[in-house]
This record gives structure tokens, C-alpha cells and sequence, in this order.
């Protein structure tokens, strides 16, 4: 996550928690608003998804910092990790790789590699979901690695949970798996795919970005997003409605105070520049934010899982209704 430094009030999430946003259209009721009930989808493999924020936060990862060793055995993990769920390439290749230049004394030229797959669904509007999270970190610093557990392998191995869910279980639209690149440096990634996408740009009707889902003493999972995008409230709702942890929405409305709006902190920013809807999922700022103290012994590892179990049901929720939100944003 992008985003510095200036922590939210504990009043402002507390008011924020206990007065929702009001929709601007109503959510489907009764057995429709329900959506894909957990009983239909295939249980979550918890301990693989523990397995995976493991690995990506591991020392010889070396911080997955943008064009170096640790950036690219973490890349062959989670594509061998794409191949192992039954997602596929999209133009024969995993990666796509984009140049950006870095400031403050850093190589001038700077070449980033994202991780793009697709798993087709069995329906025919035409319209795509893009779910998302990116891979890289902030590497070593002062002799000590950045292992970016929370930020953000704990979003990766969300997606890759959500990705098995989908394989195992077919969504009605087709859905594009990315672990972004340089996140850290100005959602270079990110500005590289909508840039040039891998599916005609029109077809994209949502993004569901995932970065920080792994570290929350309250249990809090924030939806951002709905300030923006109202008709988008009753996906929040139905899956509020199912969850294990606390699904507040806000931190999206413009704002003066430094970090209280998070519109732009992570690649949804980038998504959401081009008109295209998203929701991003993420904790809220916590003592390891940025800090090499951020490992997965660090994480609240139960909050974890039940926050990517919830992750899995948004996807599964918004797949259900991505028609909808195609109409409400005329994609």
C-alpha cells in the first residue's frame, strides 16, 4: 500500500462502523440478495492460504522489491501457484512487463513485470472482473528486509484463494487475476494494464483490488469505494450480511486530512481514473505498516483467514451481480 504515515482516528472508524453509508439503490432482497451462498462454493483451503503468505513474506524473498532476485522468485511462485489452481495465460504468457522511470538516485529506466491470468466463465455478456493485489515490497533496507507480509502478500494470497474458489467453481463472467508490479513506486503496474489491458478496456466492468487483508486486532476490513461508486452498496451488504469480520465502508471521500481518503493509495486508483468501478478491501494503519516488522508471525493470522474467506465471497457476490453493475456505470 502507497499510502503514508498519517494514522485515521479511532473515532472516525468507530463512527464510520457504526453508521453505514446508506445505499443509493436498494440491495436485492431475500434469497437474491443472499447471492452464492457458502454452502454452494467450495470451502476455502485455509491452511494453503496460510502456506502462501508465508512463502511470499519469507526472508529469501528479500522484500520483493521491483527488478530484483527477491521480485523474481516471488513472480515464479505465484505463477507456478496460477498453474497449479487451472488459471491460463492470456496471449501465451503469464507476465507483461513495463518500463518506468525512478527518481532519487535510483537506475533512470526501471523494467516491472506483472502477473496476468484469466479464468473463463460460463456465461456470454461479454463483461470481465479484474481481481487484484500486488506482489511487490519495499525490499532491504539499513541491512533489514521489508517482508511486506501484510503489504502485500497477504493480499496475493487472497487472490490466489479466490482464484481456487473460481476454479473449483465456475464463475458465470470471465475474471483476470493480476499481481500488480511496483505498487510501491506509484501504481506503475496498475497504470501499465489499464494502459493497455489485456482484454478490450470496455469489457472491464469492475475491479476488486486487495492490499492489506492480514492484520487487524479489531477485525475490521474496510470496503472503499462506495462514495464513488453507491450503486456498488448492495454487494457490500449481502456479503456484510454473511461475514466473519467487520465490513465498514469508507476512507473515499475527498478530504483534506492526509490519509483519510485512500482513493488513489493503491491500483484501484488506477482503475478508478479510467472509469472503471472498483472496491478495494484492506485493514486500516497498524504499527508494522511500512516497517520491517511486517512478517507473518506479526500477522492476526485468524483475522486472515476469515477476512479472505470474505474476500472470496465479494468476488463470488460481485460475479453474480456484475451485469448490474455494468448497467448502473453504462459498461
Amino acid at each position: 500500500m502507497r499510502y503514508m504515515s498519517l494514522l485515521a482516528t479511532a473515532a472516525c472508524a468507530s463512527f464510520a462502523i457504526a453508521c453505514q453509508q446508506p445505499a443509493e439503490i436498494s440491495a436485492p432482497d431475500g434469497d437474491t440478495a443472499a447471492g452464492i451462498s457458502s454452502g454452494l462454493a467450495p470451502a476455502m483451503d485455509r491452511a494453503q492460504l496460510l502456506e502462501d503468505l508465508r512463502i511470499l513474506a519469507a526472508d529469501d524473498m528479500q522484500g520483493r522489491l521491483v527488478a530484483t532476485a527477491g521480485s523474481e522468485r516471488a513472480r515464479a511462485y505465484i505463477i507456478s501457484r496460477f498453474q497449479e489452481i487451472g488459471i491460463e495465460p492470456i496471449n501465451d504468457s503469464f507476465v507483461s512487463t513495463f518500463e518506468f522511470d525512478r527518481p532519487n538516485g535510483w537506475s533512470p529506466t526501471t523494467v516491472g513485470t506483472n502477473i496476468i491470468g484469466r479464468l473463463r466463465g460460463t456465461g456470454d455478456s461479454g463483461r470481465v472482473m479484474v481481481v487484484s493485489a500486488h506482489y511487490d515490497h519495499m525490499g532491504e533496507r539499513g541491512g533489514q528486509i521489508w517482508n511486506g507480509a501484510d503489504d502485500n502478500a497477504s493480499g496475493v494470497a487472497a487472490l490466489l484463494a479466490t482464484a481456487a474458489s473460481f476454479a473449483a467453481s465456475p464463475p458465470e463472467h470471465d475474471i483476470v487475476f493480476v499481481a500488480f508490479d511496483a505498487e510501491e513506486h506509484g501504481l506503475r503496474g496498475a497504470e501499465a494494464f489499464v494502459a493497455s489491458p489485456p482484454v478490450p478496456v470496455e469489457t472491464i466492468a469492475f475491479n476488486l483490488n486487495l492490499d492489506m487483508v492480514a492484520m487487524s486486532d479489531e477485525r475490521i476490513l474496510w470496503a472503499v469505494g462506495t462514495y464513488h461508486y453507491p450503486f456498488l452498496m448492495p454487494v457490500v451488504e449481502a456479503v456484510r450480511a454473511r461475514s466473519a469480520v467487520n465490513l465498514p465502508t469508507g476512507f473515499d471521500e475527498p478530504s483534506e486530512d492526509h490519509g483519510a481518503d485512500w482513493t488513489n493509495a493503491t491500483d484501484s486508483g488506477a482503475f478508478h481514473a479510467v472509469g472503471i468501478p472498483f472496491i478495494y478491501l484492506g485493514v486500516d494503519y497498524h504499527p508494522h505498516y511500512h516497517e520491517p516488522t511486517d512478517t507473518y508471525e506479526n500477522m492476526t493470522l485468524d483475522f486472515f483467514q476469515d477476512a479472505s474467506e470474505t474476500v472470496v465471497d465479494f468476488a463470488r457476490e460481485s460475479d453474480r451481480q456484475l451485469d448490474l453493475i455494468g448497467d448502473r456505470s453504462g459498461r
